[in-house]
């Protein structure tokens, strides 16, 4: 950018207002000794003071050494001038360099010659408050989510352990009420299951970094094996799914990782459509981009919350009974993802309609 070269263009400009400087002080001792050489010579006042005679004609025999006494002294004083500025600029930038760390605190004010640094400096300060604050909040949610999952763990581990023992220590269960008691701990085994993979979740996302391994692939087949795969959880919860690919669509990606982008959108369509309606998945090209969209019907997503749905850690649903959402972590992974293949992924929800849409560079 263009302003990173502002030092030096007030290093210039510091060199032109010095050698301004130079030359009006020149300009300026030219002038009074010309003005005083026209005032004294039209009134001939001073003929009759002995000390001013003397003055007088004493600078007139030695004008050359006067005028360049004046004419360095008036260098020495610009030059001391112009090299406390740079000095005094960098006391200020040192300053602002100390508010730059302070968590709070007044807006950097700057010299005015320094007026783009000033900007920057208070952009970059508050950009870090952002941040920090940021980085405290996800921080919270996340502290807040393990506390959570941790004491979520113990109702299902503490029913699996029951149900278990009922039927350890009653042989004479009738068949029906023994298949009861097994479906039951199944049921909370399994979503002992959800939790602990929620924790692993947490953990891969803060630990590790994830990086591609690109080789070509065909987007419409894999949708095709990721939608076959939701087939169960489908049918479980009176839904349907209905494609609208291209034979093909040719692509060189990470397929396993964005195989993952997929799941998590399908998994969040499923979670929060109502009975009885579809979900609705489509490829196409588009201006040179690989269009992808998963489309869902259920309860219009409130802007605020739509705006924070890629967040780390962020649950639509609150609610900790709900077995929706997961640790928060679905959307902000496929997002990452979409960004490392050059893409972007976006949602929209408006009179019940969910889309989400990601973007995927051609080339």
């Amino acid at each position: 950018m263009s302003e990173f070269n502002y030092t030096g263009r007030v290093s210039r400009k510091l060199l032109a207002q010095y050698a301004l400087s130079l030359f009006g002080s020149l300009g300026i001792i030219v002038f009074l000794a010309a003005a005083c050489t026209l005032f004294f010579g039209t009134f001939p006042f001073w003929r009759n003071n002995i000390v001013l005679t003397y003055i007088l004609y004493f600078c007139r025999d030695y004008i050359l050494l006067l005028f360049l006494f004046c004419l360095g002294l008036s260098w020495l004083g610009c030059t001391i001038h112009f090299i406390r500025k740079p000095l005094d600029f960098l006391d200020e930038l040192a300053e602002a360099a100390e508010q730059l760390t302070q968590p709070e605190g007044e807006p950097i004010a700057l010299s005015p010659e320094l007026s783009i640094l000033e900007e920057h400096l208070n952009w970059a300060h508050s950009q870090a408050l952002r941040d920090q604050r940021a980085a405290r909040e996800a921080e919270q949610r996340k502290n807040d989510l393990v506390v959570y999952l941790a004491h979520d763990l113990k109702t299902p581990l503490t029913s699996v352990i029951g149900y278990l023992s009922l039927l350890r220590d009653e042989p004479d269960l009738s068949p029906a009420l023994r298949a009861r008691y097994t479906g039951v701990a199944l049921d909370k085994a399994e979503r002992l299951e959800d939790l602990i993979n929620e924790f692993f979740d947490i953990t891969r996302f803060n630990l590790t970094h994830m990086e591609l391994e690109r080789r070509p692939c065909d987007l419409s087949r894999m949708l095709q094996q990721v939608c076959s795969e939701f087939s169960p959880m489908l049918e479980e919860r009176g839904l349907a799914c209905r494609l609208d690919l291209p034979e093909a669509l040719p692509y060189s990606c990470d397929p396993d990782k964005l195989a993952r982008v997929f799941d998590n959108l399908l998994r969040n369509a499923c979670n929060y459509s109502e009975a009885g309606t579809a979900v609705e998945v489509s490829a196409r090209t588009e201006a040179g981009e690989m269009v992808l969209t998963f489309t869902n019907t259920g309860a219009t997503i409130p802007p605020d919350k739509l705006s924070r749905v890629f967040e780390q850690f962020f649950r639509l649903d609150a609610s900790r009974a709900s077995r929706t959402g997961g640790a928060g972590l679905g959307l902000a992974i496929a997002r990452e993802i979409v960004e490392l293949h050059g893409g972007t992924i976006s949602a929209q929800s408006r009179d019940g309609v969910t889309t989400f849409t990601v973007r995927l560079p051609a080339a």
